[in-house]
Formats: structure tokens, C-alpha cells, sequence
């Protein structure tokens, strides 16, 4: 690079660091490790899912979709609302098929937000977040949530909000805490946005992962929210298709306008096999999202009793499929160090807390485990834990 290197960096992207969790990801690789980092499975997708992928390929369904998505895609996913939901969605004007939720929430925040207006965010969050409002030029406004059951506090909530907001993000299920917020949380949500208002850009998709009582709600559900809520959602973690890249966008008819005008120039349009195949998808009898779950919670209660009996604090995920660990009580402080020296000494990979919080050393005493992945793989990753954390 020439030696004024900083003339060719953008401004936007100055505080912008690499993914700490694909990182942790790639050192999995390298030392050989168990990885309870990123969230994707170890096993298969379901095999009619893959079927109905190969049958797409197979019919010559390789060319570019509609830039918004395959009619049939989109019919499926207003059909999935109004079947989950009760909710009523056009297909032809409020559905965006796109790749990923990741490209999901970039769009949708480079279409409804200018630069300086200011973006609310949970904290922690999914590290995305931070950086898709810095590619907006937006401004970040910052509210925790506390431990151990990840709540906020009204006032603090309040306190973020202005004329200036634009909106405010709500991953719900939430990552990395796994909490599903609940019917007043979502009341109090909405009723700000209103009095602001503000939109509430919604990431819902581990809209069918949860346990016990827990019930997703989704914002866009309230009537008086359904025009002014942007909800994001894939399937990549209901059907365990991660590398597939396809989610979708669901938003009024005027926003949703602005949101296929930015994912036209971002990537034209998902993978089109795959979005035939979604449709499917979409489409399983409910006793498979019964059994989503139920093999969830299975697996949730291996990672959980591995890392209790490691010295850990944890309370349960009410949702999606990742556990925040406290590992003040085994002795250490800073889950940044733990995690690599666990990666390395251990041999499991987890992601430090700090990743999910502006606030370093709010996140210090946490590291995320994911236990989205076969009993056998938890299992072994448990006695490693256990027996590694409890020999340092």
C-alpha cells in the first residue's frame, strides 16, 4: 500500500475491527478445536429441505430470480406469517427475498436512515449491528440489558430515545443472551416508538427456537406497530442451511419500496435454487418445528450441566440456541484471554463477551457458547471443558 494508505480508508469504517467471531472460528480450525463459536450446525439439514434444493438445480433453476425474490418464496413466507402469526402479509408489495439476514438488516438500515440520525441498540448485541449503523453513517445509542435475566430498564430506554431517533434494533429471540422479550417489554418497545416516531427494525431469525413458556411475538404481530416495523428473518437457523444465504425482509409497502431499491445494487438477488427450495421449506408440517425444539432443549441442557459442573453461571436461554456464561465464578475475568487460551490449551472455542458490548469491560466477564451442533460434538466439548477449566 503507499505510504498514505489512511487517505484510501473510508471515515465509516475507521473503529470497524474483524468479526471476533469468525476469528475465533478460524483459530477452531487451526488448533483443532471444538467449535462452540459460531453459530452454525455439525449436522445435516433436513433431508426433504435438500431434496427439494436438489430438484431446483436439477429443473434448470439457476438463472437470476425476480431481484425480490421467486414468487413462490415470497408466497411461502406470507403464508408462514399468517399460519405462525395470524398476520397478513401482501407478497407482492411488503415481501424482499434477500441474502441472508445479514444483508437483511444492512438494507433495510441504508434505506429508512440518513447520516446523524441515531440508531438504539440492546447491549449486547450481535456484533453486526455496530458497524451496519457506521455504514449508514448513523449514530449509535446504547442500552443495557441486565443480568441475569437480560431485562431492561424502562427509564434507561427512555433516556435513549429522541427526536433524532430513527429506529432501534430488537433481536428477538436475542443473541448472544438468549432471552425472548416479553408481551410488556414489547408494549414498551412499541409505545416509544410511537411517541418518537421511530421504526423498530426487527431481527427475528431464531423466530422458532425457544423453550419452555417462552413465546416469540413478533413486533410487526401489534396492530398498531404493523406500519411502522421492519422484521428480518432467514432460514438458515430453522432449517439448518446457514450457507444457503437466503432470508427475507418484511416491511409496509412504502418502506419496503426503499429496501428492494438498496438490495437491487447490493447483490441483485439470493441464490435462486435455493430460494425454490426455502419455499419448501417454509412449508414442513408442524411437527417438525416441534421437534426443532424439543432437540434444542436437549441440547441446551448438555451445555448447560458441562458448564455448571466447569464452575460456570449460566441461566437458561428462553430462546435461540446460545449460552452467555459468567466465568467470575470459576476464578477468571477476562473471557477475552480465557477464550484463547481455551481454544489453545482446551481445544474448545467460544467467543469472548466483550465482542457484544461497547461497553469492554461490561463484557469482560462473559464468554457466548453456541450448542447448536450433534449430542456427541457437546458432549465431548462438556468433558473438555470440564476437565481443562478445572485443571487452570
Amino acid at each position: 500500500m503507499p505510504e498514505n494508505a489512511d487517505r484510501f480508508r473510508a471515515a465509516r469504517i475507521a473503529g470497524f475491527t474483524e468479526s471476533v467471531i469468525r476469528e475465533m472460528t478460524r483459530l477452531a480450525l487451526r488448533h483443532g478445536a471444538v467449535n462452540l463459536a459460531q453459530g452454525f450446525p455439525d449436522f445435516p439439514a433436513p433431508d426433504a429441505v435438500k431434496e427439494a434444493a436438489a430438484r431446483a438445480i436439477a429443473a434448470d433453476r439457476n438463472q437470476y430470480a425476480v431481484t425480490w425474490g421467486a414468487e413462490p418464496l415470497r408466497r411461502a413466507i406470507a403464508g408462514s406469517y399468517r399460519r405462525f402469526y395470524g398476520m397478513e402479509v401482501d407478497a407482492d408489495a411488503e415481501v424482499t427475498v434477500v441474502c441472508g439476514s445479514t444483508e437483511g438488516m444492512i438494507a433495510s438500515l441504508l434505506a429508512t436512515t440518513d447520516p446523524d440520525d441515531e440508531v438504539v441498540l440492546f447491549e449486547p448485541f450481535y456484533e453486526n449491528y455496530g458497524p451496519d449503523t457506521d455504514l449508514c453513517s448513523a449514530r449509535r445509542r446504547y442500552v443495557k440489558l441486565h443480568p441475569p435475566d437480560w431485562s431492561f430498564d424502562l427509564k434507561e430506554l427512555r433516556a435513549a430515545f429522541s427526536q433524532k431517533t430513527k429506529a432501534i434494533i430488537l433481536n428477538n429471540p436475542h443473541n448472544p443472551t438468549g432471552k425472548v422479550f416479553t408481551a410488556d417489554e414489547l408494549m414498551q418497545i412499541s409505545g416509544l416508538c410511537l411517541e418518537f416516531g421511530a421504526l423498530c427494525i426487527t431481527d427475528e431469525i431464531y423466530e422458532h427456537i425457544t423453550y419452555g413458556d417462552a413465546m416469540h411475538v413478533p413486533m410487526a404481530a401489534l396492530p398498531w406497530m404493523r406500519d411502522r416495523t421492519v422484521t428480518v428473518s432467514s432460514a438458515s437457523k430453522t432449517y439448518s442451511v446457514t450457507g444457503w444465504r437466503v432470508g427475507w425482509v418484511v416491511a409496509p409497502p412504502e418502506i419496503t419500496a426503499s429496501i428492494r431499491k438498496v438490495h437491487d445494487f447490493l447483490t441483485v438477488g439470493a441464490p435462486a435454487p435455493l430460494q425454490y427450495a426455502a419455499a419448501e421449506a417454509l412449508a414442513l408440517p408442524d411437527s417438525y418445528f416441534e421437534q426443532l425444539k424439543s432437540d434444542y432443549a436437549a441440547r441446551r441442557r448438555i451445555l448447560m450441566e458441562a458448564l455448571q459442573k466447569a464452575g460456570l453461571h449460566c441461566t437458561a436461554p428462553q430462546g435461540a440456541y446460545y449460552v452467555m456464561a459468567d466465568i467470575r465464578p470459576a476464578g477468571f475475568a477476562d473471557g477475552g484471554g480465557l477464550c484463547r487460551t481455551m481454544v489453545e490449551r482446551i481445544r474448545v472455542a467460544a467467543v469472548p463477551g466483550s465482542s457484544f458490548f461497547e461497553d469492554q469491560a461490561a463484557g469482560a466477564p462473559w464468554i457466548r457458547f453456541c450448542f447448536c451442533k450433534k449430542y456427541e460434538t457437546l458432549e465431548e466439548a462438556g468433558r473438555l471443558l470440564v476437565e481443562g477449566l478445572r485443571a487452570m
